[in-house]
């Protein structure tokens, strides 16, 4: 659904389709994010640095939106970087077009603020896992959720994005591999 409704908005607003390759930085930390992207094909990772130590917030697939939202809708630097993890096709919404569609078309602000709501959603549970959940129970659920990202993402960006290193996801995995 989201990918058919993601077509759908790129037609009818004539969004600009752009290819970029792998490892490219979209949107830098302290950077105004002025454009929200729409994927194709190919993946993104939405990640910010404490102290030198990488966290990824979000992975992002086929038929997703991504930007860093909060810089977006409040026009204040972001803190997060927005890159690429393989050569990924994208069609580009500009900041001024996003603010236009947004008060202008009912449709569109209504697909906009569902899709608000199920991204707050998404990052409630996860924070809500991070407090309530053991390494090894986040691992399972990831895997029972999202089997292809093992197949798609690097080890040591699952590790962060877990909330560990790459040696305990590697002993985690080793684990419940032995378990099966």
């Amino acid at each position: 659904m989201a990918g058919k409704m993601m077509l759908y908005l790129a037609e009818k607003y004539q969004l600009e389709l752009i290819t970029v390759d792998a490892r490219v930085t979209l949107l830098g930390e302290g950077e105004k994010a002025r454009r929200i992207y729409f994927i194709k094909e190919g993946c993104l990772r939405l990640w910010m640095n404490n102290n030198g130590k990488e966290i990824t917030n979000q992975f992002f697939f086929e038929g997703s939106l991504v930007a860093s939202l909060e810089s977006v809708l409040t026009n204040q630097p972001s803190d997060f970087y927005l890159e690429t993890l393989e050569k990924s096709v994208l069609y580009v919404l500009e900041k001024e077009r996003f603010e236009q569609l947004w008060e202008q078309d009912a449709e569109f602000k209504a697909w906009f603020d569902n899709y608000i709501l199920k991204r707050f959603i998404y990052y409630s549970k996860h924070l809500l896992s991070f407090l309530r959940d053991k390494p090894e129970e986040r691992y399972r659920n990831l895997l029972q959720k999202n089997p292809d990202i093992f197949q798609r993402i690097p080890q040591h960006y699952i590790a962060t994005y877990l909330g560990i290193t790459a040696v305990s996801l590697s002993r985690i995995r080793n684990k419940t591999a032995k378990s099966k």
